[in-house]
């Protein structure tokens, strides 16, 4: 019994040693405009849209990652138990592994795009893409209360968001837009699910994922229609956050706004994709 607790605690160090530092460490909770608020980690973005009815949660994180998101909610003078509606931007761990946690916490519904949520409510039952060793397609199921199609609305009292599927990274992965007042300017706000293609994804002959590369195809043409003032994603690090935080109220121009640097990043990673795949497809 000792060497067996031995062993799980051995596994669990491992586990989280393979994890980045900042994927769990406290980042100043802040206003990115209007009624959007990032409440995630120094990498893992989690993004609190508020409402007079009620406010919506973009992205669980970690398990480990809930009192986190929790304490930034309450430091912006929100309540946790107000959050109404949970969103993800894909069915990997790090983005909504602790989605069963918040539900149990607030009661929120689970809305997630429907290529995806059979893997969220089995806890990694959707098509892996990727053969390593860290399978992100494992963590704890949550209850999908509403399977959403690409270019659906999700409303709550005043604040209004569009899913867009951009698939690739996985079959559902979402990418999230939404449009706030930042004084008298009305900004398009992109939230990008993620256009990565990670290591150890198979783009030619991958029979779990047949069309993974046409997907990819299909998530850059929706990325280079979309209209972005606000530049955000699935981690901080897409789109600057740490460099862009301390500018915060520096200056008349918010720092977020950066649709420059959104289709640079959206045309790098096309490249970065199409590389590999020419890689891939010439072995």
């Amino acid at each position: 019994m000792l060497r067996q607790l031995l062993l799980l605690t051995l596994l669990c160090s491992t586990i989280h040693a393979e994890l980045p530092k900042s994927w769990t460490e406290a980042f100043p909770a802040h206003k990115i405009a209007g009624n959007l608020y990032y409440v995630g980690s120094r990498d893992l973005a989690s993004y609190l849209i508020t409402s007079k009815e009620g406010h919506i949660l973009i992205n669980s994180s970690l398990e480990e990652s809930v009192p986190l998101i929790k304490n930034s909610v309450e430091q912006l003078g929100y309540k946790f138990s107000d959050i109404k509606i949970l969103l993800i931007s894909h069915a990997h761990s790090d983005h909504c592994a602790g989605s069963a946690e918040i539900i149990r916490q607030t009661g929120a519904k689970h809305f997630v795009m429907e290529q995806d949520a059979a893997a969220v409510e089995s806890g990694g039952g959707a098509p892996k893409s990727r053969l390593n060793k860290a399978d992100y397609t494992k963590f704890p199921p949550a209850k999908v209360d509403r399977g959403l199609k690409d270019g659906e609305e999700v409303r709550l009292g005043d604040a209004t968001l569009i899913a867009h599927r951009t698939p690739g990274h996985t079959p559902g992965c979402t990418t999230w837009t939404t449009r706030v007042l930042d004084g008298d300017k009305v900004l398009d706000a992109v939230i990008i699910g993620s256009p990565n293609v990670n290591p150890g994804y198979m783009l030619v002959n991958n029979k779990t994922y047949p069309n993974i590369a046409t997907d990819y195809e299909q998530c850059f043409r929706v990325l280079k229609s979309l209209p972005c003032d606000l530049f955000l994603g699935a981690h901080g690090g897409y789109y600057g956050m740490e460099a862009k935080h301390p500018l915060l109220g520096t200056s008349k121009t918010n720092p977020f706004v950066d649709p420059e640097g959104y289709r640079r990043y959206v045309s790098e990673k096309e490249d970065a994709f199409r590389k590999e795949w020419e890689r891939q497809k010439s072995r």
